[in-house]
């Protein structure tokens, strides 16, 4: 097992190394230039995503779609994925974090604009899309089809399920002596209740759970920036410095070379928005908006919420409480970093802070769950979800029982055999995104 594990791991450090990292950020940058820098369109699609949708009553509304992408796309990683990326690469992983994130929203414009393009009618009024339906039926890629779709299951069941199960367990037995397994019973319980009900229940359940969860973390966030606020300009100085020289910031934490830092900030932004994965485009497809330029202006403001704002202010928050007291951060773990700054909350921070983790797992798990039934009903139509959500959610009560050192290194393999078609698909069709964009600039809800 051992043996197997140190293959999938060289595999996926070869995939997600270097070469994939410029491909992805080069992917971000050219569409970001060749779309006329569409991040100015986030304020009209984050009114657009509380707008009323008139053109259909068939599907689910554009802010259940966006609130079903981000149940999946806020995770744990918001809140330990920036503590590493501190510890690892030094404040500066946060600038560069964060204008990946930025140049990120223009790759998942593209493409959601593709998926909702291309996407399917079911029977019932509702709709099926995502890269799999663009490859097979646009680019006639019945292979790249299907390997993105089994990767997209096996991956809902590593990252989406049991790997989010396991943090759930670990947030609550930190806290409080209980069994794992009641704790798995619990998860498996609660995930089963939302998930039976179907693609609606889901997304109904993430419409309430996204902005509750969010408005809670944020608010403990920000919270504890007016604790520091002496302090937020020159944690600013400090992680804009950090961000292009080596800096020091805490005994035991150092800031590291300019390149680390970049490649940390750069690939923890990349696998936090997931822009350029293709698991986006699987929530927007199903929207009742009829226009592929509205969608995807909806869409992409998924991964500002995710990385612009939420990892943001959790890695301003970190800094500042770093540059308040260094010395309590002397030899702390990668992922103590947002325990320590939390306990600086008058409350309970800590108690605070595990709440939120489990709860954005939690949302991970539901929203994780919905890309899998795209994915199987693809593959195999309808007849095969029930045993698919029976599936998923004995992963739930099994990932908080057992070990996930190979889940981990498996799901992160199978994020690769998602993003590698997806972004070829992207390319591919390139100038169809950059030509019905710029058609669609003359529409009134892009004018403003």
């Amino acid at each position: 097992m051992e043996a197997i594990s140190q293959i999938m791991k060289s595999i996926y450090e070869y995939l997600w190394g270097m070469p994939m990292l410029v491909v992805l950020l080069g992917t971000h940058l050219y569409f970001t230039f060749r779309l006329g820098f569409i991040q100015r369109k986030i304020p009209t699609g984050i009114r657009l995503s509380f707008s009323k949708s008139e053109e259909s009553n068939e599907g689910i509304s554009p802010f259940s779609a966006l609130a079903t992408a981000l149940a999946a796309t806020i995770g744990t990683g918001n809140i330990i994925g920036i503590s590493a990326a501190i510890a690892i690469g030094g404040p500066g992983a946060v600038f560069w974090c964060w204008v990946t994130g930025v140049f990120g929203i223009a790759t998942c414009y593209a493409e959601c604009f593709l998926s909702v393009k291309y996407r399917v009618q079911k029977p019932d009024g509702s709709y099926s899309g995502g890269p799999m339906y663009v490859m097979e039926h646009v680019l006639h890629q019945k292979s790249a089809a299907v390997i993105f779709a089994v990767s997209t299951i096996l991956a809902s069941l590593g990252m989406g399920s049991s790997v989010q199960s396991h943090s759930i367990c670990a947030a609550v037995t930190s806290n409080y002596e209980v069994s794992p397994r009641i704790v798995g019973i619990i998860a498996a319980l609660l995930a089963g209740i939302v998930i039976l009900g179907g693609a609606k229940q889901v997304s109904k359940v993430c419409t309430y759970l996204v902005p509750f969860m969010s408005i809670f973390y944020l608010g403990g966030c920000l919270l504890l920036l007016w604790i520091n606020r002496a302090y937020l300009g020159e944690t600013l100085v400090v992680i804009i410095g950090s961000a292009f020289s080596s800096r020091s910031v805490a005994g035991g934490i150092t800031g590291t070379a300019v390149m680390i830092g970049m490649r940390t900030g750069i690939s923890k932004g990349l696998f936090t928005n997931e822009a350029g994965l293709g698991s986006i485009p699987m929530a927007a497809a199903a929207s009742r908006t009829s226009s592929p330029v509205k969608q995807g202006i909806i869409s992409m403001t998924g991964p500002f919420w995710d990385t612009v704002v939420m990892c943001a202010i959790t890695g301003i928050a970190i800094v500042s409480s770093m540059i308040k007291a260094p010395a309590v951060y002397a030899g702390a773990g990668d992922d103590e970093l947002c325990f320590l700054a939390f306990a600086g909350l008058p409350a309970d921070g800590s108690m605070m802070l595990s709440v939120s983790l489990v709860l954005f797992a939690f949302a991970t798990i539901i929203g994780w769950s919905y890309y899998g039934e795209c994915a199987v009903r693809y593959l195999w139509g309808s007849r095969r979800l029930f045993t698919y959500r029976v599936v998923y959610i004995a992963a739930v009560y099994f990932g908080a029982v057992m070990s996930l050192d190979l889940v981990w290194t498996v799901s992160d393999l199978f994020n690769s055999f998602m993003a590698i078609p997806n972004i070829l698909c992207i390319w591919m069709l390139r100038k169809v995104v950059i030509h019905e964009t710029r058609a669609g600039a003359k529409k009134s809800f892009m004018k403003t």
